[in-house]
């Protein structure tokens, strides 16, 4: 989903967690939004902020080159055990959701269990 105006966004957030008193706030990053911040920061309306990494790069490319939704809301896409997808004949991985719990393809095949193909990755 993208976002219209990312600072009203912040500011948004900034408004509801302090109405419900919250004392943290998660949202996406971006260098406009660590402006602000910091300047909220330095005049003394937040004590502080942070940027937590939660992609993962190698050599400074993604890691993840593909990432695709497969069953949505609108058309769901159930497999058997034996035809779940092997994604680039096994160097990514399909995340299926069993009754066992979500799961990849390779962990669903090794329990006998099919289900809900929710994405593939690689």
């Amino acid at each position: 989903m993208s976002m219209q105006d990312p600072l009203s966004d912040l500011l948004t957030r900034l408004r509801n967690a302090q109405a419900r008193k919250k004392p943290t706030v998660a949202m996406p990053s971006s260098k406009a939004k660590l402006a602000v911040l910091a300047v909220l920061r330095e005049e003394g309306y937040i004590t502080d902020f942070s940027v937590e990494e939660g992609l993962k790069y190698h050599n400074g490319e993604p890691v993840i080159e593909e990432i695709a939704r497969v069953s949505r809301p609108g058309l769901r896409n159930y497999k058997a055990c034996d035809a779940l997808p092997k994604v680039r004949g096994g160097l990514g991985v399909a995340i299926v959701s069993t009754n066992r719990g979500v799961m990849t393809d390779r962990a669903a095949r090794a329990q006998g269990v099919g289900g809900e193909v929710l994405c593939t990755v690689f």
